[in-house]
């Protein structure tokens, strides 16, 4: 038996004739009579009986039309949900953030959800290399890390975005603190306090933060590096370091007791963000609706 049998099988239970079942589904009385006859002999069963005008039926047919409303059911509910991850508005949507963050993500995810509310979501937040190790593994599809970064072939980025860096401090225990709040910090004022860097080496924020010292001449304090932020936070609440952070960690630590100073020289430290996926492999639907809602 098929689907399609039992579904012929369903309309001639419900309709109790030959004659109405085969209107219903837009057929001749002679195939459906023969479809009937052809579920009996398979299961060499009696599946209806006439009772004057009508067919009722008998105890395998009832037993076959419980199970055949099952079958159906099942397969139109799976019909309907491969058909919903394959447009991109069902299914599990995998993705990495970087550690530092992405501010408006809470937004996007809600703007997401308003367009397609049966999505559910897999966050892994990491450092960039690793996220795009996990991008390679397909543990996530897409991931939002910090640039530059070493992307290989393997992978498409998609640039988002640049945020200026700022230089924080201890709200109550600063070890040096601007004459001017607006005016901003030089890094050559900064090159004799203890910094703690917010990232590793080999990656994006590590590599500018080091990168705008040299190209200045300068010998900055680095008292080592805290790829954990929430924790960064609090030693700079401390007073143990200061540290220059992308502004979005402001943002997302907005109760933190720090000040925060932009860096005016250089002018040009900025901290890109982009997004990366498998350069090779075509995105499912529901990350092209994501990266769409994104963009817009």
């Amino acid at each position: 038996m098929d689907i399609r049998q039992l579904r012929y099988f369903i309309a001639i239970v419900e309709e109790g004739t030959i004659s109405a079942a085969a209107k219903r589904l837009h057929l001749s009385q002679p195939p459906l009579s023969q479809q009937l006859k052809a579920m009996e002999e398979e299961l060499n069963s009696a599946l209806m009986e006439r009772d004057g005008k009508y067919l009722k039926l008998t105890a395998a047919g009832r037993k076959l039309y419980h199970y055949a409303l099952q079958m159906t059911e099942l397969m139109e509910e799976a019909t309907s949900e491969v058909k919903e991850v394959g447009q991109g508005s069902s299914g599990t949507l995998a993705i990495g953030v970087n550690t530092l963050s992405v501010a408006e993500l809470p937004d996007l995810l809600h703007r997401f959800r308003e367009a397609y509310p049966k999505v559910a979501y897999h966050i892994q937040q990491n450092e960039s290399a690793r996220l795009c190790q996990l991008v390679r593994e397909r543990a996530v599809e897409l991931a939002f890390i910090r640039l530059p970064l070493d992307l290989g072939d393997d992978l498409d980025v998609r640039y988002l975005y640049s945020e200026p860096f700022q230089w924080v401090t201890s709200a109550s225990e600063p070890s040096w603190v601007p004459e001017s709040a607006d005016a901003g910090v030089a890094l050559a004022e900064l090159q004799g306090l203890p910094l703690m860097l917010p990232s590793t080496p080999g990656l994006g924020v590590h590599y500018i933060i080091r990168q705008a010292f040299s190209e200045l001449h300068l010998q900055p304090n680095i008292v080592g590096e805290c790829s954990d932020i929430s924790l960064l936070v609090r030693l700079v609440e401390s007073g143990f370091c200061s540290a220059i952070v992308p502004e979005t960690l402001l943002k997302v630590h907005k109760s933190a007791a720090i000040r925060a100073y932009k860096i005016t020289s250089p002018s040009e430290m900025l901290s890109p963000v982009g997004l990366v996926w498998l350069k090779n492999r075509r995105l499912s639907a529901m990350a092209e609706n994501f990266v769409s809602c994104l963009l817009t």
